[in-house]
């Protein structure tokens, strides 16, 4: 079976290296190319830099990131303490029965 996929391996490669199939240069040479205009932006209506931000929106929501961080964390420590105490308790019970 590695006999068969090494080959399959080496023909897939030697074909796309010899350029069997066809290319991008094929596909441009069957047809002429579409021609495109070109325009020049106006540098008269230029739009604002970015965004204009309020600090109390932004400690508001830097707040709740906060806030939502500390949740999840939280909720980490106690499936990890879950986990350990759980397999703790597993090793204790398997330790009094004799196994």
């Amino acid at each position: 079976m590695a006999k068969v996929r090494g080959l399959l391996l080496a023909g897939l490669l030697g074909v796309v290296l010899t350029g069997v199939l066809p290319g991008p240069s094929a596909v441009a040479a069957t047809g002429p190319a579409p021609s495109v205009a070109v325009t020049q932006a106006s540098e008269l209506h230029q739009a604002p830099p970015g965004p204009v931000l309020d600090p109390s929106q932004t400690d508001k929501a830097n707040a709740e990131k906060t806030r939502n961080k500390l949740i999840a964390g939280g909720a980490a420590v106690v499936l990890l303490a879950i986990v350990f105490f759980g397999r703790r308790r597993r090793i204790k019970r398997r330790k009094a029965q004799g196994s």
